[in-house]
């Protein structure tokens, strides 16, 4: 196993994507998840308070709760294009095992500051070396990639709402829109 540790988050032209990586590996390993997910993972990153828990919050207070204790996260497969993870928890003094997609695996291992790790194979098979920015922060050359930020994903949900004819949802989102731009 690979440790490695979220790189950046990203909107790209074909979805969000986060980056896992271990400083001393050149390659990357993008993962293109939901909104949901890079809004979660990018409010934790950017020390972003949601107004109310959003759900990887409650799921680390539900381990809490219960004496559990998130001892990693593993990407371990790659499977028709698709990732799968697993959460390894301790409870009770016992370890279990419980499949998790990578990206609500990356968002709750943030939260429970437990180390990430990808499978030798899964890195073999999907990691790209890609050029560094002076930051070093992962870029996909001739892909622009714009950074994620909750505004911005929050302009993409409304944008999202209002094409779909789900003008509740949008006015809530701009609601929220404007609660984060004031409080900044």
């Amino acid at each position: 196993m690979i440790p490695v540790k979220i790189a950046q988050v990203s909107l790209s032209n074909m979805g969000f994507v986060v980056f896992l990586r271990n400083e001393q590996d050149p390659r990357t390993l993008p993962i293109f998840i939901g909104a949901p997910e890079a809004q979660s993972i990018a409010f934790f990153l950017d020390q972003v308070a949601a107004p109310r828990p959003l759900t990887h919050d409650l799921f680390k207070t539900v381990l809490d709760n219960l004496e559990c204790r998130m001892k990693r996260v593993e990407i371990n497969a790659l499977r028709d294009n698709t990732f799968y993870a697993g959460l390894f928890l301790e409870c009770n003094g016992m370890e279990s095992k419980i499949d998790s997609r990578p990206s609500d695996a990356l968002a709750l291992a943030l939260r429970c500051s437990a180390p990430i790790y990808v499978a030798e194979e899964v890195m073999d098979a999907a990691g790209v070396v890609i050029n560094e920015e002076a930051e070093g922060l992962p870029t996909a050359g001739a892909t622009k990639l714009k950074p994620l930020s909750p505004a911005d994903s929050l302009k993409q949900q409304i944008a999202k709402a209002v094409a779909e004819e789900r003008f509740e949802d949008a006015a809530r989102l701009r609601d929220e829109l404007k609660k984060l731009t004031n409080a900044n």
